[in-house]
């Protein structure tokens, strides 16, 4: 009998060539911080056949969310539904009894408890990560799987990057999968990459072969 397979869980990040994800200065009121919604151009394809499009698709047939509490903040909390009313669990420092969570999220303060509750929620799809906090975390855990990164070629200077505050010390990644839509004008450039997350575990028992 083959066993139940394991969901993945996949970070799914936009940034620029430079590193950010979001401009200085990002608020509830400014998400973004200034000059970063040019990372979401090519967003605009989000609904077109062809790379762009696939990739959207793929990260909304996700049927679990991990998302950090900034970024959960900043997105006005999805409204409660990130997508088609999945679980969404997002990673917080505390948890305060007064605040209600909407819809289908859920706080959970411990990232091994997140990564398996989002797991466990999706069944035999896979989960879907988001936010720079969150992504730090599952990576020091050792519970981030792959890593989808929409590159902009852009250089935004400054704002907060991706991977920053990890621990010293290589982490070696696979790359999988790389796909970028021909033709287009520059304002919507990006390039889509896959990365598998290579186990520590894995490329030992690579050495002994």
């Amino acid at each position: 009998m083959t066993p139940p397979r394991t969901p993945t869980i996949r970070l799914d990040m936009t940034m620029s060539l430079d590193g950010f994800v979001v401009g200085p200065q990002d608020s509830v009121d400014a998400p973004m911080g200034i000059g970063g919604f040019r990372l979401f151009n090519w967003l605009d394809r989000r609904l077109d056949p062809g790379p762009d499009g696939q990739v959207f698709a793929e990260a909304n047939a996700t049927r679990a969310v991990i998302a950090g509490r900034r970024t959960y903040e900043h997105a006005g909390r999805w409204q409660g539904d990130h997508h088609d009313g999945v679980p969404v669990f997002v990673l917080t420092h505390h948890v305060d009894e007064r605040d209600v969570p909407p819809g289908t999220v859920r706080y959970v303060t411990d990232v091994r408890e997140c990564a398996a509750r989002a797991r466990a929620a999706a069944g035999g799809a896979d989960v879907v990560a988001m936010g720079a906090g969150a992504a730090q975390s599952l990576i020091r855990a050792g519970e981030l799987d792959e890593m989808e990164l929409h590159i902009v070629p852009v250089l935004l200077g400054r704002g907060r990057r991706l991977f920053d505050h990890l621990p010293a010390g290589h982490i070696e990644l696979q790359l999988t999968r790389r796909l970028a839509a021909p033709e287009v004008d520059p304002a919507h450039q990006v390039l889509h990459l896959r990365y598998r997350i290579r186990r520590s575990d894995t490329l030992a028992q690579e050495g002994n072969l």
